[in-house]
């Protein structure tokens, strides 16, 4: 029995013997942490680091107080105390890039390579660590090099992709090289890029991303593509807008309801479909004072067409419906659309207009003015394009009201809306 009890004795006081250490610990870290985040760099880190010597995150933070200071910086100060970092927690990635962009900073480039490459090995889908590696790559000359190290950066972090894309084009990257090993077979990340290259000026380029993510089969919505449209009617690369629209009535046939033994060269003519607003489908833009829906209930034929009313409270200058048409030039075209008015106030009403979509001194027609109320009356025009026509805009518009009684009221409806080629 007399054993027993000193057994039982002595693991009572190993317990309060492990106890009182833990609570020792506990509480030497609690005002190291307090000294940490209460007092001001770098004595307070100072301070942390005495009362908790074994903590990483102590040595990194003063590591980067004295990289950073911009009165006290002291690089060999701040490399010791990121190696002493990465010397506690070898395993951490972000230690390892700290003391990367150290060395770096201090020309010791062989020696910042190996520790931004340990880092990415260790976190090796670290867009953070990605990006330190990509950027020391690029500074050191090694472009193609950095290249999948952005991919990583730009898959694991979107509010960096569009500085890496900045970045590759800056720095000289090859584009084929660039759009091998940087810019993943994601959708999303193909129209940024397209984006990127839009709004740079890189159509070239741009033409060729979109050919790669079409040969990719990669699945996007349809409204995706329109701003790449876009840039090829604003470039006047209308091949590449032809094509590219062609690609996308392919993939896309119920929502561009074009059939190929149709000769009307427009898209969605008799409104049967929905209003794409973008591509080579009609665009119809909002503006205060008139209101655009598609009417099921008053149309030429078919089941619907374009509805447009004015409030009476604007003498508004209304050309907010659109659409564009490629067409050859030198060719005969015969133009036909059918308009129905009911109560247009005002002398100035609705009417179609046509003209080169980039210089309407090569070409511009319009149809007769309507106002009033009126039945369906076919609008007509029968035209030839010059040597330097390619692409049509057609408008339906009412210019603003030159009369004192201004304000234009009423509503009128549009159909079936063709342009053919005259053999």
């Amino acid at each position: 029995m007399g054993n027993k009890r000193w057994l039982a004795l002595g693991i009572r006081i190993g317990l309060s013997l492990g106890l009182l250490y833990c609570i020792y610990l506990v509480s030497t870290r609690a005002v190291a942490l307090w000294y940490f985040r209460y007092r001001p760099a770098p004595e307070g880190i100072h301070k942390a680091i005495q009362w908790d010597p074994a903590n990483p995150d102590y040595y990194s933070a003063l590591g980067r107080f004295y990289e950073r200071a911009l009165v006290e910086a002291d690089l060999e100060e701040s490399i010791r105390n990121y190696e002493r970092a990465t010397e506690l927690s070898p395993h951490q990635a972000r230690y390892w890039a700290d003391l990367g962009g150290a060395y770096e900073l201090a020309g010791r480039l062989q020696e910042a390579e190996v520790a931004y490459k340990r880092a990415r090995d260790l976190f090796p889908n670290s867009p953070r660590i990605n990006w330190q590696l990509g950027n020391f790559l690029v500074r050191t000359g090694r472009i193609e090099e950095a290249l999948p190290a952005f991919q990583k950066t730009i898959l694991g972090d979107p509010e960096l992709r569009l500085a890496a894309f900045d970045l590759a084009w800056r720095a000289g990257a090859d584009p084929a090289l660039i759009l091998e090993k940087m810019i993943p077979a994601d959708a999303h990340i193909y129209f940024q890029y397209l984006g990127h290259l839009v709004q740079t000026g890189h159509l070239e380029e741009a033409s060729r991303v979109w050919n790669r993510l079409l040969a990719l089969g990669l699945s996007f919505e349809l409204r995706a593509a329109f701003p790449y449209l876009d840039a090829t009617i604003q470039g006047q690369r209308v091949d590449e807008l032809v094509a590219a629209w062609k690609a996308l009535e392919e993939r896309f046939p119920i929502q561009i309801r074009r059939r190929t033994y149709d000769p009307n060269l427009m898209t969605n003519g008799d409104f049967e479909s929905e209003i794409l607003n973008g591509g080579l489908g009609w665009r119809v833009r909002p503006v205060e004072g008139v209101v655009v829906s598609v009417d099921n209930l008053t149309f030429f034929d078919g089941t619907r067409s374009l509805r447009i009313t004015f409030d009476g409270k604007h003498n508004v200058d209304y050309r907010h419906v659109l659409h564009y048409i490629p067409v050859k030039p030198n060719a005969l075209y015969r133009f036909m659309g059918y308009m129905r008015v009911q109560e247009i106030t005002t002398d100035s009403g609705l009417r179609f207009e046509l003209q080169d979509a980039y210089d309407r001194s090569r070409l511009y027609l319009e149809t007769e003015n309507l106002v009033g109320t009126s039945s369906w009356l076919p609008q007509q025009l029968e035209f030839r394009t010059g040597p330097e026509t390619r692409l049509l805009l057609l408008r339906i518009v009412r210019p603003p009201s030159r009369k004192f009684d201004n304000l234009i009221a009423g509503t009128a409806w549009v159909d079936r809306v063709s342009l053919n080629a005259v053999e």
